[in-house]
């Protein structure tokens, strides 16, 4: 199978299920889709820099795994079409990743073969890489995978002085997380540069890792889902097969367009990359 074919069909968290409909009608074009993304997300940890202080209840609507349940939130706050802008305090609250899914659930809905990616942005703060997710979407007529950053806003563009094209995204501005392991690996990259907050190191880089290869897959987590593979802080010696498994899914998903049938096999064949037995989206 083409990844164009794979990308186009959702996957089990980017199904709208019942809410399809309310995608009908959005504009084709990427800026126009990210502006309206913008008018319905609050992203959680620029919050209180808008001027909005969240209780622990709307804090929680970050965990929203599925595009359905984040629309049908949506809508539950503002039964507005999608492309009526919301008020700060009528968005949903989200964070980085759902910007990535939605858009990426918004272009599978008009034929677009799109996918969420993690990894890490070089555009936040100086001389650190913060934990993040990016949107790719197949651009038929470039006939190649654009790198979309959804979430950078007017406000948020002016203070992080963001001068580059967030609708095509420069590659090395955004890591795919596979790329910032085999840097850290080879000496190249500090691992305390890679994080976001209080947390960093080789152990979340792992993390991202394991996400993005669901992700290829069509398994979006949520960014703080962790199981198997995916350790904490406290598991400082990781097993060497443990090793050698990572280096592989690092070198097969490093890059801006990772050969698909490698991405769909390093899941399939590999039993520490499952979901628990039992796990509900």
């Amino acid at each position: 199978m083409k990844p164009e074919e794979f990308y186009v069909a959702h996957g089990i968290m980017t199904d709208p299920d019942e809410y399809g409909s309310l995608f009908d009608g959005l504009p084709d074009e990427i800026p126009s889709l990210c502006k309206i993304l913008q008018g319905l997300i609050l992203h959680v940890h620029w919050a209180e820099r808008y001027g909005v202080k969240l209780s622990e209840e709307r804090r929680n609507e970050c965990n929203l795994r599925k595009v359905s349940r984040q629309l049908r939130r949506i809508i539950n706050l503002n039964d507005s079409p999608l492309s009526t802008a919301r008020s700060l305090e009528s968005k949903v609250v989200g964070n980085c990743r759902d910007f990535s899914v939605l858009l990426t659930a918004i272009l599978r809905r008009k034929g677009i073969p799109a996918r969420a990616r993690c990894g890490f942005g070089t555009y936040f703060t100086p001389n650190y890489h913060e934990d993040h997710w990016v949107c790719q979407y197949w651009n038929a007529d470039k006939k190649r995978w654009v790198m979309v950053d959804a979430q950078i806003d007017d406000f948020q563009r002016r203070a992080l002085n963001i001068t580059f094209d967030t609708c095509d995204v420069r590659e090395g501005l955004f890591l795919p997380a596979g790329k910032a392991w085999l840097m850290c690996r080879a000496g190249k990259a500090d691992p305390e540069s890679f994080g976001i907050f209080d947390m960093h190191g080789m152990w979340f880089i792992i993390g991202n890792l394991v996400r993005d290869l669901l992700s290829l897959n069509k398994i979006e987590l949520l960014p703080w889902d962790q199981w198997n593979l995916m350790i904490d802080d406290k598991q400082l010696d990781i097993p060497p097969e443990d090793i050698e498994l990572l280096d592989r899914i690092a070198t097969v998903t490093q890059g801006i367009n990772p050969d698909l049938s490698e991405v769909r096999s390093s899941y399939e064949n590999e039993e520490r990359l499952r979901t628990p037995i039992g796990w509900e989206p």
